[in-house]
């Protein structure tokens, strides 16, 4: 019997910021006992529950069922501990699988040579057992293998999403410097945005923050363009189950009027890809996105602006950054009276150029960005 079989306690890797949000999702979700760890939560679901929480979920990363947890202080009882696992439970002929390991504060040093161990000892076993070593994939494997490693206590794992779930699959387009849509749709859930009132993006860039209200004014699961989820690998995989939380999930999709979402950005390219990428969700050709300056956009009432603002790279060499902002901070206080705003600053520095003085101010991390999330409350 496997860890998650004795003790059904799984593991979600969260953004850092978002924790608490991600919580009560994963509790909307049929999750029970919720827990903070670090990188994220422990949670115990049925497997109803995790087929929910790895198909809905707009927040969370990734979802590990624990197989094993042992003490472990060398490489080599890594390999043994991990090669006394039948590994044909998870993989059958012709399927591939690769390994991501994370080490810390433990006597294994090393992710890549720990990782590396864990390959060898699954291809190993399976060329025994089998009489073939499996394939290697790192790019779209059949099985994700996760290894934890801190304070020498190792837990190995699969990963249920079969890779990262911020990959919606929407996004074949794309423009420099996009923001990961797991914060996208933390940004929309923080705005406490329900669709009740029009949401604006004015510099949509490659649309990714349309998509995720999009996703969220409809009721579309984050995970409607996955074809196949790490979860169908276990042995206890109950394909009735999941077809019946799948229907279930599905069914609460709703149609919405157009332009309860919308967008615009001033660079060509960026329109034409957020119209492709959002053309991909179900209805969202009905989001629309128009090429202008946000300082032309004059048509505002009492809405809900969301946006990621260009910084560092993402702005053209030679641009005055604090110029931008003073730009953008009197746009919201003239032509957006009556409106709330939600703006990421990727360079939290850039916070004291918008000129507005923020309702909240919350950190929230976009890949190796330190970031701020402001609420900016613009009266009449």
């Amino acid at each position: 019997m496997y860890r998650y079989q004795d003790d059904p306690r799984y593991f979600a890797q969260v953004s850092g910021g978002v924790e608490d949000l991600a919580a009560t999702e994963l509790q909307a979700l049929g999750a029970t006992d919720v827990e903070a760890a670090v990188r994220g939560l422990h949670f115990r679901a049925d497997p109803r529950g995790v087929y929910r929480v790895v198909y809905a979920s707009q927040l969370v990363q990734r979802v590990i069922a624990p197989l094993a947890h042992f003490r472990c202080h060398t490489p080599d009882y890594l390999y043994r501990k991990v090669r006394e696992i039948d590994w044909r439970d998870f993989l059958r002929p012709g399927q591939t699988f690769a390994v991501f390991a994370n080490v810390s504060h433990s006597q294994l040093k090393d992710s890549r040579f720990a990782a590396l161990r864990v390959k060898d000892a699954v291809c190993d076993r399976l060329r025994d057992d089998t009489g073939k070593r499996p394939d290697i994939d790192t790019e779209n494997p059949d099985l994700w293998i996760s290894l934890h490693a801190a304070h020498d206590a190792v837990t190995l794992g699969v990963d249920l999403g079969g890779g990262s779930l911020h990959k919606r699959g929407y996004r074949k387009q794309t423009v420099e410097a996009p923001m990961q849509e797991t914060v996208a749709a933390a940004i929309v859930a923080l705005s406490g945005w329900t669709g009740d009132r029009p949401l604006h993006d004015p510099m949509c860039g490659s649309g990714t923050l349309l998509a995720e209200a999009w996703l969220r004014a409809t009721g579309t699961p984050a995970g409607t363009l996955r074809r196949r989820f790490g979860f169908m690998q276990l042995p206890d995989f109950d394909i009735v189950a999941w077809k019946q939380v799948k229907k279930g999930l599905d069914s609460r999709r709703r149609l919405r009027e157009p332009g309860v979402v919308s967008g615009g950005d001033i660079d060509a390219k960026a329109v034409a890809a957020a119209r492709a990428n959002l053309a991909l969700l179900p209805g969202g050709d009905r989001v629309p996105i128009r090429r202008r300056d946000f300082r032309d956009a004059h048509d505002l009432r009492d809405a809900v602006i969301v946006c990621n603002p260009p910084y560092g790279i993402r702005l053209a060499t030679g641009s005055d950054l604090a110029a931008f902002y003073k730009d953008l901070g009197d746009w919201l206080k003239v032509r957006c009276a009556g409106c709330e705003a939600y703006v990421y600053f990727g360079e939290r520095e850039l916070l004291k150029s918008i000129g507005l003085r923020p309702a909240w101010r919350r950190p929230l991390r976009n890949g190796g960005l330190d970031g701020r999330l402001a609420k900016f409350e613009l009266y009449t």
